[in-house]
């Protein structure tokens, strides 16, 4: 099994990022060939990342950023956090959705016999 992970080589990214220590940062995929050099046939991916405080702690946010370069995904970067978080809270509550409808109600009968005890 381990002999059989392979990286998919047409699939080669260099990767670069850029931070401003405070807030987040910003990583730049640049598509490469085997040999390292600049893979032109395929766009360049920007990927946001951040971290909100919760309650349980620091929850790691990342979200794909739709931009033609960095000053680009800068000024994208708030929007597209934003939509990673609604996203989360919307998978959070759908989760929450589906715990509360997997509890059982007890039928009436059960129910009049825990209040009157016969």
């Amino acid at each position: 099994m381990i002999d059989e992970i392979r990286l998919d080589t047409g699939s080669l990214y260099r990767e670069e990022s850029f931070t401003d220590l405070k807030v987040g940062s910003i990583r730049r995929l640049v598509p490469v060939t085997t040999d390292g050099n600049l893979d032109p046939s395929r766009p360049v991916r920007f990927v946001g990342q951040t971290q909100l405080m919760s309650q349980l702690g620091p929850l790691p946010v990342q979200c794909s950023i739709e931009a033609a370069n960095l000053a680009e995904a800068i000024e994208r970067f708030p929007m597209a956090i934003k939509l990673a978080v609604d996203e989360l809270v919307a998978e959070a509550r759908e989760m929450q959705r589906r715990e509360m409808s997997r509890i059982v109600a007890p039928s009436a009968q059960v129910t009049s016999k825990i209040l009157t005890g016969k």
